[in-house]
């Protein structure tokens, strides 16, 4: 059965890697209204093979409440959808760095973001990991 938390170990909170995506070496893609920003880690001891973080710009959203309700709407698609990834993920020794960008300039409803994020993780299975 899959496990359906997020836990902090999960959460990518390393500047440097955060960095290091948009420098260049991060790969990217979107599926309106979101844009995934990944990058795979070598010598991590995490013992999950995603690390997870998002980010709702300012400007388009000045009222913080708008953003952080975005934001846990995006978390919560992650959270009931990552296990699609990591079942694929379970045989490779694989470790990635991902950052969820929100691109709409207006909100959206809970049902569009997660059309958004189950389309995301398939295409970033396809792409990566060349497997349907």
């Amino acid at each position: 059965m899959p496990d359906f938390t997020f836990k902090k170990e999960e959460k990518l909170k390393s500047h440097i890697l955060i960095e290091q995506m948009f420098q260049r070496k991060g790969q990217s893609f979107g599926l309106f209204p979101l844009r995934l920003i990944y990058l795979e880690m070598e010598n991590t001891k995490n013992e999950f093979p995603i690390q997870f973080t998002l980010s709702v710009p300012k400007r388009a959203f000045s009222k913080a409440v708008d953003r952080n309700r975005i934001r846990r709407m995006i978390r919560e698609t992650w959270r009931l959808n990552k296990h699609r990834l990591y079942e694929k993920l379970e045989d490779e020794n694989r470790h990635f760095a991902f950052m969820v960008l929100y691109t709409a300039k207006e909100p959206f409803e809970y049902d569009k973001i997660e059309e958004a994020m189950k389309r995301m993780i398939k295409r970033f299975i396809k792409k990566e990991l060349g497997r349907d």
